[in-house]
């Protein structure tokens, strides 16, 4: 596996050239077929126009044939019978037929054969007119035998004429109108073929441009699988890397505690019989020189209060290691002391409550709560400006639950999870140790800080780092010392109570109540 510490490539903000290519062409093949089907929408019409006038020719030449046959018919029933009934047809025949010619016109106003035709038809009809008129006027002056005489069967001969001319321009129309038919059929065939293969062009475009698509999709998903997987293959590195780190770091911690119980038991066995043994020496001289030599015994007084001083220091450092009454009279007999000293060091209010039978707890378990309270009273002193500060431990459905809440300014959300929170972790890993938790949140109503404890009395084999931790030794219960003096550093430690053999064998004087203390 590669990591890199190279900037991320900038995130692409458009599509690839070849792909916009794409869809500009798809786009304008869209945009040509759409133009060729208007046209073709445009030729449709104008069809269609020509199809409903050349229907309008149609129907107004048959008309314009009525009327010129019916006054025909009119005249020979006038001359026939006499009646004046039939001459009001005749009458509005001239009428009549001139508004049919004007409408034809109108109609074949583009059509230059079709308009010498129409004037043909106008000569013929207004010829026929007046010989109507001419045979009207004459059967009037003489009848019907003159008529006869004079101009035969009224006007065969034309009629027939004009029906032979509105035939001509029938067939005309019609033909025209074919023709055009054809054109348009012509034109529109080669616009559907057209069309056609402008669509199988576009549909081509637009199934490679799926192709590309799909193939980018697809490489995006095999790209998101793979980054899944590199994610959980880190994600599954780290949390076995967390866990051998949160394994050695309990380790560590049960390897701290073993030898600082080791160091404790060392000095106070070996470092205090050797103190024993130069105070005895001392002593000893100094009663022999006290009469001969003066000035002698006055520097052997001088050296007494070095090893005084020695001997504090000592107790300082055994109880830091490992406080003896946590051996001596128990868990909630060294918490009692411990904050009644830190109470007395800090000025604050610390108050300590203890239920059931807690000093039954192992030793594993008693140091490592003790640790808790120590490391959580010197966050207080140090950060959380309180007044007050409640320690709270007791034992429950086969677990020790410990609560420290003070009334100061509270702890970010975040803070377990800050690389510098040595000392939260600190805790957390020694509850981890014995197979518990800790929990750090705010104090009720959102005032101050409560730091929640709970390891079950059967947690060193529960924890993620128990073959790692056998039970720790027990620490020999060592002659309670004196009184220790007052430490530079204002966060107490429990002090010892009584007289050590070293004093003892000394006689040296014992610190005041006054200067104890120590330091955590």
């Amino acid at each position: 596996m590669y990591f890199t510490l190279d900037p991320a490539p900038q995130r692409a903000r458009a599509l690839p050239l070849y792909k916009t290519l794409l869809c500009f062409v798809c786009v304008l093949i869209l945009v040509v077929n759409g133009y060729f089907l208007l046209r073709n929408l445009d030729g449709l019409k104008a069809a269609n126009s020509l199809q409903e006038r050349t229907s309008q020719v149609t129907d107004e030449l048959q008309h314009l044939n009525l009327l010129v046959t019916d006054a025909e018919s009119n005249l020979r029933g006038y001359f026939l019978s006499g009646s004046d009934l039939y001459l009001g047809s005749v009458q509005m025949a001239p009428t009549r037929i001139d508004s049919q010619l004007r409408k034809l016109g109108t109609l074949l106003a583009d059509n230059p054969s079709q308009q010498k035709n129409l004037s043909q038809l106008r000569e013929l009809v207004e010829r026929q007119l007046g010989m109507m008129q001419q045979a009207l006027t004459i059967y009037r002056q003489g009848g019907l035998n003159d008529i006869l005489a004079i101009t035969g069967a009224p006007s065969d001969g034309d009629s027939d004429e004009i029906r032979l001319q509105v035939v001509i321009m029938l067939s005309e129309q019609n033909e025209l109108l074919k023709a055009r038919s054809a054109g348009f059929y012509g034109q529109y065939q080669h616009a559907v073929i057209l069309g056609l293969g402008i669509n199988a062009a576009a549909i081509f475009v637009l199934l490679l441009f799926y192709r590309l698509i799909r193939s980018s999709f697809a490489a995006r998903i095999d790209a998101e699988h793979a980054l899944q997987q590199t994610n959980e293959q880190l994600e599954l590195i780290v949390a076995r890397r967390t866990e051998q780190l949160s394994v050695l770091s309990r380790h560590l911690i049960h390897v701290s505690e073993e030898e600082k119980a080791k160091l404790a038991r060392e000095l106070h066995d070996e470092m205090g019989a050797n103190l024993t043994a130069i105070g005895m020496d001392l002593n000893s001289v100094a009663e022999q020189l006290q009469g001969s030599r003066p000035d002698l015994a006055a520097m052997l007084v001088r050296a007494r209060g070095t090893l005084v001083d020695t001997v504090q220091l000592k107790r300082r450092i055994v109880e830091d290691l490992r406080p003896s009454l946590l051996d001596n009279l128990g868990l909630a007999a060294a918490l009692q002391s411990y904050c009644e000293d830190y109470a007395r060091v800090t000025g604050l209010d610390c108050d300590v409550l203890v239920e059931g039978d807690i000093d039954a707890a192992g030793p594993m378990h008693a140091i490592a709560l003790f640790r808790i309270v120590q490391e959580s009273l010197n966050n207080i002193a140090k950060y959380a400006r309180a007044r007050n500060v409640i320690v709270h431990l007791g034992r429950e459905d086969g677990e020790l639950s410990l609560e420290v809440t003070d009334d100061g300014i509270g702890i970010a959300p975040d803070a377990l999870m800050r690389s510098k929170s040595h000392g939260l972790l600190g805790m957390r890993e020694r509850a981890l140790l014995l197979g518990g938790k800790l929990d750090v949140s705010r104090g009720v109503n959102g005032v101050g800080t409560c730091v929640r404890a709970s390891i079950p009395l059967d947690g060193g084999g529960d924890g993620p780092a128990a073959h790692l931790a056998p039970h720790m030794p027990a620490v020999p219960v060592y002659p309670v010392d004196a009184p220790k003096a007052k430490s530079p550093v204002p966060s107490p430690v429990l002090p010892a109570m009584g007289n050590d053999d070293l004093g003892e064998g000394l006689g040296l004087e014992v610190a005041s109540a006054g200067e104890r203390g120590g330091r955590a």
